[in-house]
């Protein structure tokens, strides 16, 4: 244990911690003891096959579900039984899987409801002018509804909407799911940039390969536990992740 810090503190460079997490539906435990840490400005990706429970990770941290056991600490503070306006509040984001705008709206009025719990209005411009920036496609289609946007286009405007909250993490849940192959690349590449801008990212991915030759580590989930975690390099790189979850 580190000087100055105390019993069940967290590292000051861990912003996010799940310690022995039991979380599921009615009676059933989809997460049966998921441990993981994410320390700020990493890149990390949580793989695994259909039911391994990574999307009840997210919907856990975000209170959606709350935990049967274990604790979830962000920034500092236990949030078990936060709101979701709380947890904006201490910068935390989440892009669910599926899409989540408003389609008779303009992008930019998309965009202006992200920042809803924000009252500095002459920075939110400023804001969603840096976000268009480094979404183009938006900068393009500002004026347009938000439902006449493809899918890899809706899935970009999700993210920039969440970029306008300031968030300290997002989470990002299957942002490629359904997309054709150069969608699919340039959310990658958005995504890129927003961890270039410094925002800790965790993403649940199933494009697993492409997702690990981006990201800075990696944790493996099978059946609601920890299978593998590491270095996403050193888990792409590991046999057994490449037969069982890689296709070999």
């Amino acid at each position: 244990m580190g000087e100055g810090q105390g019993e069940g503190e967290m590292p000051d460079d861990v912003i996010l911690d799940l310690d022995n997490v039991v979380a599921g539906y009615g009676k059933a435990d989809i997460l049966q003891g998921v441990s993981l840490q994410v320390r700020r400005g990493q890149f990390v990706v949580i793989i695994g096959p259909n039911g391994a429970g990574k999307s009840t990770v997210f919907r856990t941290v975000y209170g959606i579900l709350t935990p049967r056991r274990g604790r979830i600490r962000f920034a500092g503070h236990d949030i078990v039984g936060l709101g979701a306006a709380a947890l904006l509040r201490l910068g935390l984001s989440y892009v669910p899987q599926g899409r989540h705008i408003f389609p008779l709206m303009t992008v930019y009025e998309n965009l202006e409801l992200g920042a809803y719990i924000r009252r500095d209005k002459a920075q939110i411009r400023h804001d969603i002018e840096r976000v268009c920036s480094l979404f183009p496609i938006l900068e393009a289609r500002r004026h347009q509804r938000a439902g006449a946007l493809s899918g890899g286009e809706l899935q970009m405007l999700e993210m920039a909407r969440a970029l306008l909250l300031t968030p300290r993490l997002m989470l990002i849940d299957e942002p490629t799911m359904g997309l054709a192959p150069d969608k699919v690349e340039a959310v990658f590449n958005s995504i890129e940039e927003i961890r270039r801008l410094g925002t800790t990212i965790v993403m649940v991915e199933q494009n697993a390969k492409r997702a690990l030759e981006l990201a800075d580590y990696a944790f493996v989930l099978e059946l609601g536990q920890n299978r593998f975690d590491g270095p996403a390099q050193d888990i792409l790189a590991n046999p057994q992740v490449r037969q069982l979850y890689l296709g070999g």
